[in-house]
């Protein structure tokens, strides 16, 4: 769940609702703990007032790392559809993952050496402004140290941060071999993160301090970040060069939308074992009716209720045409959180694409490669 906020050189730019909470959080962390142990003696609406400009900038320099990483994507023809601000860092959401190890490695080196540009920048300022508000002088301060961390962070050589990605693309550039590569670098991935929870237990049980548990929740998150990077590089590679046309059903069951919901029951679902139908009249798509929707109904008004009553709309209906990417389509079906898209060309149902075609041709193409 997120919230759209603006856009920014034709991508939308999102937060995600935790974002809010963490906001909240950091700037009580730094009202109450590190900036006066930095500036002693000063109001509480000093330290709260920067607290709160300190958060905000720590999220601006996010999305400035993030904007970085688009701009560079749409220069190497990648579109970018959103970046996303949660509450621990940002997520850049491409159509598709680099097509070359070049690609790769500037849109990975993108984000911490603006990161880099800007801790110079602030601290540059911070450390030449001695003339300036107290206040601003804090928040410079704190803004110049948080992008040199978050350069420094993203740096690690491990999957999901961009240091894995840059590693990727170096090691891409000389096998050749994208998969091989990405194997590589999620094992080298595994091994960071058990480092980091190796750290963190011994942190805990001799410290008993949250370092600890903050080492291996990062060490917990790289791991299973790198297996899901492994994945969705096979995916996408399975996926690669593949239409939606090429893999859709083309023979379609569908019924049509003046049918009670009980016999939508008894003449489609219940033999079938299918868990959607197109609504179609007139070879016109109409919607798209599941078992979901029939669900909804009371089964004693079964007999009342039509199909046209219940399916979802055009309006609210996700479609693909046949010539779209598969690539493409499986993203549709994610955001949507749908089983099944219809394939429509110039209004006219000529398929249906669902998960399980995904299913097989991902497992196909995979088998066939290895």
């Amino acid at each position: 769940m997120s919230l759209k906020v603006g856009r920014l050189f034709g991508v939308d730019i999102r937060l995600h609702y935790s974002w809010f909470l963490i906001f909240a959080l950091l700037a009580w962390s730094l009202a109450s703990g590190y900036l006066p142990y930095g500036y002693p003696g000063q109001s509480d609406v000093f330290y709260w007032g920067v607290g709160a400009v300190s958060a905000a900038m720590l999220f601006i320099s996010v999305l400035i790392h993030e904007v970085a990483h688009s701009v560079v994507a749409q220069r190497f023809k990648i579109k970018v559809n959103s970046i996303t601000l949660y509450f621990l860092g940002g997520v850049s959401e491409t159509a598709e993952e680099a097509h070359t190890p070049q690609a790769e490695l500037r849109m990975a080196a993108a984000g911490p050496l603006m990161s880099i540009v800007l801790g110079v920048v602030f601290y540059g300022i911070y450390l030449i402004g001695g003339f300036l508000p107290l206040a601003i002088i804090a928040v410079l301060q704190y803004a110049g140290y948080i992008n040199f961390v978050l350069a420094a962070f993203n740096l690690i050589p491990a999957f999901p941060m961009d240091g894995g990605r840059v590693l990727r693309g170096l090691v891409w550039g000389r096998n050749k071999d994208v998969l091989r590569s990405t194997r590589t670098v999620t094992n080298i991935s595994r091994a960071i993160s058990y480092a980091f929870i190796g750290l963190g237990f011994l942190d805990t049980i001799l410290n008993g301090d949250f370092n600890g548990i903050w080492l291996l929740f990062i060490g917990f998150f790289v791991n299973s970040s790198a297996q899901a990077s492994m994945n969705e590089t096979r995916v996408t590679q399975a996926l690669t060069g593949v239409t939606v046309g090429e893999i859709m059903t083309k023979d379609v069951k569908t019924v049509e939308p003046d049918l009670t919901l009980q016999q939508l029951q008894d003449y489609a679902l219940v033999p079938t074992k299918h868990h959607g139908f197109p609504v179609v009249k007139n070879g016109e798509l109409l919607g798209l009716v599941t078992d979901e929707d029939v669900r909804k109904v009371g089964p004693e008004h079964w007999d009342e209720r039509r199909v046209d009553q219940v399916m979802k709309g055009m309006k609210s209906l996700v479609t693909i045409g046949p010539g779209d990417a598969a690539v493409d389509a499986l993203i549709k079906l994610a955001k949507a959180g749908v089983g099944r898209l219809p394939v429509v060309e110039d209004g006219k149902l000529v398929g249906i694409v669902t998960r399980s075609d995904f299913a097989r041709v991902i497992q196909e193409r995979l088998k066939f490669r290895s």
